[in-house]
């Protein structure tokens, strides 16, 4: 346990009244929570909350000194639930805060209460819903007036939503726009969560808006929040951030060092005892041995990661490790087990309205195994009209969706798709024609004078 000297020495008093005790293991806690050191924090709070799943004990606490134990319990039962995937922890860490809200709101607290929105909203993000949690955010926000730690806080996961819910350039100018609150704060935590955003914002923004320097911006601004995690001393973000270095070295094909910085977050995941967190570093793994031809390896790597995150209660990286493992099974030749690894991520992607997911694992599915997408004799793979019905509607959405972000261009829209203009065109022109509709007037060529 790491915590200030001058804390521990007054937690050793005697003479502390039962209010002032629990202050400050209110206080230590926040500071542990700071550093990532959750179970320690956790341990502190034991004679006030003795596990998970239990309410705090609360008898003979002013009501401000009450409040303060139930946002630090929620704030810790949401953290702890969610990497060891704990069953319904966030709707318990739900409760707890919203009772904390209740009394600082009758108190009149407001950067209490603004404390207790923000936090909500991180339990809210980590079950998808994110309109409820953009929602907590702003109200958080309306009440934070100056520029503070907690404000800084607030407009960061609100940057996170918006990127969840997949508004990257949003996302971007919120913490452009906000970027001297991280300057001015002395929270190394804090403001290595800020570049690690923007450097993700930013390897996101590179892909859509075919800015190459993006990517070199993103490495450099990760390594900037690797630096500050180092400082703060926050293990579970500087192994975070670690996946994020292999899987961008990943995506420039320098496998080599995707490989090393892979290795890193793995191992302190597994020190932490953080499953979850390791199966997102081995589904990011997968992917780099799908690229070196690895496929039988990414197979094995990325089933386990689909196992992990089944248990885990989160969607969307449950769909992101199916289309990994989807991919790598089409290259081995089983095509049966591909399909229903592509449809499973289609399925969860549009029953939390990841569309842009959704499309990824149907654009996965058409280049991985759409020759194979036929009926057959027993004996052979048979798939029936179901999926055709499923493969023409979300391939429709997902070229809908690419027309009104390339303004109606087919080359734009295609090369946004990974294919050619005249396979798009073709698509269009048959199996599309109400699409049309989208697409940017084709502009009758000028005659030749003299011909």
């Amino acid at each position: 346990m790491t915590l200030r000297a001058s804390l521990l020495r007054e937690l050793e008093n005697t003479h502390l009244s039962v209010d002032r005790r629990a202050e400050l293991c209110c206080d230590a806690t926040r500071e542990l929570e700071n550093k990532g050191e959750y179970e320690e924090a956790r341990k502190v709070l034991s004679d006030y909350w003795p596990r998970i799943g239990e309410a705090p004990k609360l008898s003979g606490l002013e009501p401000n000194t009450a409040a303060e134990l139930l946002l630090r319990a929620g704030v810790l039962t949401g953290i702890i639930g969610s990497y060891r995937q704990i069953t319904d922890a966030q709707e318990i860490a739900k409760d707890l805060i919203t009772q904390s809200h209740t009394i600082f709101e009758s108190r009149q607290n407001r950067k209490k209460i603004a404390e207790a929105q923000t936090e909500l909203a991180l339990c809210y993000w980590r079950t998808d819903d994110l309109n409820e949690a953009r929602a907590c955010l702003k109200q958080a926000l309306s009440l934070l007036t100056i520029d503070s730690e907690l404000k800084a806080k607030a407009t960061l996961r609100l940057s996170n939503v918006e990127h969840a819910a997949e508004r990257d350039q949003l996302a971007f100018r919120i913490l452009d726009k906000h970027a001297h609150l991280f300057h001015r704060i002395n929270n190394h935590t804090l403001k290595g969560c800020f570049f690690t955003a923007l450097g993700n914002r930013l390897e996101n923004l590179a892909d859509s808006e075919k800015r190459g320097d993006y990517i070199d911006r993103a490495l450099i601004e990760y390594a900037a929040a690797s630096y500050h995690f180092e400082l703060g001393g926050h293990s579970p973000y500087l192994a975070s951030v670690e996946n994020n270095l292999g899987f961008l070295y990943f995506r420039i094909n320098r496998y080599d060092q995707a490989h090393e910085h892979l290795d890193r977050a793995r191992r302190i995941f597994g020190n932490l005892t953080d499953v979850g967190s390791a199966a997102q570093v081995d589904e990011t793994r997968a992917c780099v041995f799908l690229k070196e031809g690895r496929i039988a390896e990414a197979e094995r790597v990325a089933r386990s990661a689909v196992r992990v995150q089944e248990k885990s209660g989160n969607p969307s990286l449950l769909a992101e490790a199916l289309i990994t493992h989807g991919r790598a099974l089409a290259r081995l030749a089983r095509y049966s087990a591909s399909l229903t690894a592509f449809r499973r991520a289609i399925d969860l992607s549009n029953n939390v309205g990841a569309v842009s997911r959704a499309g990824e694992a149907a654009l996965a599915a058409f280049n991985e195994i759409g020759e194979h997408l036929v009926v057959s004799e027993r004996g052979q793979i048979s798939f029936g009209r179901s999926w055709e019905r499923d493969k023409l509607s979300v391939e429709r959405e997902v070229i809908r969706r690419a027309l009104e972000q390339a303004k109606g261009s087919i080359s734009d829209a295609a090369r946004a798709l990974g294919t050619s203009w005249q396979t798009l065109g073709y698509a269009l022109r048959t199996r599309h024609k109400d699409l049309l509709k989208y697409r940017t007037p084709v502009r009758p060529r000028k005659s030749r004078k003299g011909k």
